[in-house]
């Protein structure tokens, strides 16, 4: 197994202040009065999330991954990913998981396996990510949320991987869910049945 080299984990900053500046339910921003590293003083904005993110890589019977597209108001552009949203901390994640699939898909899953966990901009702020691949699933009704619209596509694994490469999916969570993916089974390290059907062999 790779492993990282061993390091102070000594925090390097001194925080001599804290003021909440916004808060809503999804969100706090603090900014923080500090000391630096080099022993200067400045400020340090940090955005603290109090749900989890949670995706779902789906992988249906003929190998197609089932992507959401919708307008990102943050980033005022359209954005293809998979199915993607918020949980709850308090509930177990790939129950969340769960839930994200069913109501942006309408899909429900059988197998689910942890896929990897994920800081998503850890330079400002402190959400993480739990991700998952799902396969063996029925199709039922999608539930989208009245903030979603969706538009629901299928699309071959290999071909989703060719438009991550290409830069054409940039959703920071679906990139790296997508190649861990794509790696974890050229390795042989994801279950034989989904691995056939993302690789087609």
């Amino acid at each position: 197994m790779t492993t990282l080299p061993a390091v102070s984990q000594h925090n390097p900053w001194t925080t001599l202040g804290a003021e909440v500046r916004y808060e809503n339910n999804w969100i706090r921003v603090v900014e923080n009065d500090v000391i630096n590293p080099a022993g200067n003083p400045g400020i340090y904005g940090v955005v603290h999330f109090k749900g989890v993110a949670i995706g779902v890589l789906p992988i249906d019977a003929e190998g197609c991954v089932h992507l959401v597209g919708q307008y990102r108001y943050s980033l005022e552009a359209y954005s293809w990913e998979m199915p993607e949203g918020g949980g709850s901390p308090s509930v177990s994640p790939v129950e969340e998981a769960k839930r994200e699939l069913r109501e942006e898909t309408g899909l429900l899953a059988r197998q689910w396996r942890e896929l990897l966990r994920i800081h998503t901009s850890n330079s400002i702020c402190d959400e993480h990510g739990v991700i998952y691949i799902a396969w063996d699933m029925d199709q039922t009704e999608s539930e989208p949320e009245d903030t979603e619209d969706l538009i629901i596509i299928r699309m071959p694994f290999a071909r989703v991987v060719d438009l991550v490469l290409d830069g054409a999916i940039t959703d920071a969570m679906t990139v790296a869910a997508v190649l861990k993916a794509q790696l974890l089974a050229e390795r042989g390290q994801l279950p034989e049945d989904v691995a056939k059907l993302m690789l087609g062999r």
